[in-house]
């Protein structure tokens, strides 16, 4: 087979979504492959070498890989996601803090009782359409952890735009647009509450996220533009509003293998964790990750130019036969017996977190689902006829229906 692709890639990408990497690969019967996107060379890699591969600057660079439209919807420009180097290490100083076992238990302790102040009014409802009104908990608890001030009739337009974001980052027509309009409406406001803060008009509790990119400092010593600011704000808030994402994975998981829900009902020890670490390997939500090549690269004899764009194969290597035994059998035994290696199980990203791009918040997505996830094994609710399709042509993808429950008095 030829290592360059004659077809038009990029259709396929739109019609396979999740599919298109894994089945190229499987195609090849490789680790590796060859192809052209937009006219452009593509050099796509899987495994855990390959993720190392990835994650080296000197082999691969994040600044200027990003499409704009993903700038412009999921990550904000000027984001630490387009920095490289010493500029992206002393940025990333900012988000390190995630890593810490009193940051992930204090996001969760707030996020956890925003779900208990929720849980009374769902009871009220005949039904529940879960992705949304965990998406409101959610962004009400994360505020509350980072000092945000939220009055309550902000809660749901705020969780509605940062739902858009991630919505929209991979997708053209309506989605896209509705999640340029989303960022640009909260950076304007998270980026007047910065100057408001700056300027003592308001209040950033001290120690508090908020607190901390109002003094942050770049490389050069210059305090970050309001509007990066907002940007570097958002990127906390938004990416754990996105676990309503593996929440509705996690309600569509235990309705399907209910046997789960006793364990983490029972506080087992170690299960938690392992079930939250199935969820995102199981799962499908990014579909790979991409980078420039710094020079002309060879990897396992194939080759991309200087300039050229390296795929990392996130989905692909999260079902990879050769990481996992039986990758598509939802088994969170599994990481009971083997917790993940740092670079096998790759949902956000690979490499270490605290120098590379890897999302520092990864700490804080396991803690968060651990929490959640018993919480709704452990709410009395049924699961009525609805579509339950995971459609794997759209990117990110989720129950057709949002996962609707009926929550029992």
């Amino acid at each position: 087979m030829s290592t360059h692709r004659l077809v038009p890639e990029s259709l396929a990408l739109l019609t396979e979504g999740y599919a298109w990497l894994p089945d190229l690969l499987r195609a090849e019967d490789d680790t590796a492959l060859n192809l052209r996107l937009l006219g452009h060379p593509v050099l796509v890699v899987r495994g855990p070498d390959a993720v190392r591969f990835f994650y080296d600057e000197e082999h691969v660079r994040r600044h200027g890989a990003l499409p704009g439209p993903v700038l412009s919807t999921l990550f904000g420009h000027g984001a630490v996601h387009t920095l490289d180097g010493d500029a992206h290490r002393h940025r990333k100083s900012f988000f390190l803090p995630l890593l810490e076992a009193d940051a992930v238990t204090g996001a969760a302790g707030h996020i956890a009782q925003a779900w208990d102040e929720a849980v009374p009014r769902w009871r009220a409802r005949p039904e529940v359409v879960l992705f949304d009104a965990v998406s409101r908990v959610i962004t009400r608890g994360v505020c509350r952890w980072a000092g945000v001030p939220l009055a309550e009739d902000e809660e749901e337009p705020l969780a509605r735009d940062l739902v858009a974001m991630v919505d929209g980052f991979a997708t053209a027509g309506p989605r896209h647009w509705r999640a340029r309009r989303a960022r640009t409406r909260q950076e304007q406001r998270f980026a007047a509450l910065v100057t408001q803060v700056r300027s003592g008009a308001a209040e950033a509790p001290a120690g508090s996220v908020l607190d901390r990119v109002c003094r942050h400092r770049d490389a050069s010593g210059a305090e970050l533009t309001p509007r990066t600011a907002a940007v570097e704000l958002l990127n906390v808030i938004r990416p754990t509003t996105a676990l309503s994402w593996f929440v509705s994975f996690t309600a569509h998981a235990l309705h399907l293998w209910p046997e789960h829900r006793e364990r983490l009902r029972s506080g087992e020890a170690g299960f938690a964790t392992a079930f939250a670490h199935e969820v995102r390997r199981f799962y499908p939500f990014a579909p790979f990750l991409g980078g420039r090549a710094v020079t002309d690269l060879t990897w396992r004899g194939r080759h991309v130019p200087a300039g050229g764009l390296v795929l990392l194969d996130v989905h692909g290597q999260n079902h990879d036969e050769r990481l996992w035994k039986d990758p598509y059998a939802f088994r969170p035994e599994r990481f009971l017996a083997h917790p993940p290696g740092r670079d096998e199980l790759i949902p956000q990203g690979g490499g270490d977190p605290r120098t590379g791009h890897r999302c520092p918040g990864e700490a804080m997505t396991v803690g968060v689902l651990e929490t959640l996830a018993r919480r709704l094994a452990a709410l009395d609710h049924q699961v009525p006829p609805q579509d339950l399709t995971i459609p794997l042509n759209r990117i990110p993808t989720r129950p057709r229906s949002g996962m609707v429950i009926r929550v029992l008095a």
